[in-house]
């Protein structure tokens, strides 16, 4: 019998709700940055186009904390003979780092370039609909 450790983290029924949690989540995402998106081009909004490059960056992280979810439920071997299950903290880590880094940098520049060149408000109504709409979802 295997040790406790070593068990496989995708025995139990949780990570299957998990994985659909994960799925509903990326579908909602994309859905809102689409939306976000066309928001974004339409009335050439800063903000709503951060908001958009959020959304994508959401999606982006799910989708890699999912990658560590299959991988960590690879079956043990002997070069792992506890398994996978700690690759999770890994792919968490790295989605930590890139939020962090690539989402601070990216608010840093638009942050300097906003105040050196502000765009002129032009439509507002889209920017509060969307923003109404997309925090809406997010409190579900």
């Amino acid at each position: 019998m295997k040790p406790e450790s070593a068990r496989s983290p995708s025995s139990s029924a949780d990570t299957k709700g998990s994985k659909r949690v994960f799925y509903a989540a990326v579908g909602a995402n994309l859905a809102i940055a689409a939306c976000k998106f066309i928001a974004a081009a339409a009335t050439g909004s800063a903000a709503i186009l951060a908001e958009e490059v959020h959304s994508a960056v959401d999606t982006g992280n799910e989708l890699l904390l999912l990658l560590g979810m299959r991988r960590s439920n690879r079956p043990a071997d002997p070069s792992h003979p506890f398994g996978y299950g700690q690759v999770l903290y890994f792919w968490a880590l790295i989605v930590a780092v890139s939020l962090f880094s690539l989402g601070g940098g990216v608010s840093i520049y638009h942050g300097i370039l906003t105040l050196l060149h502000p765009p002129k408000l032009e439509n507002p109504g889209w920017t509060y609909a969307v923003l109404l709409t997309a925090g809406g979802v997010r409190g579900l």
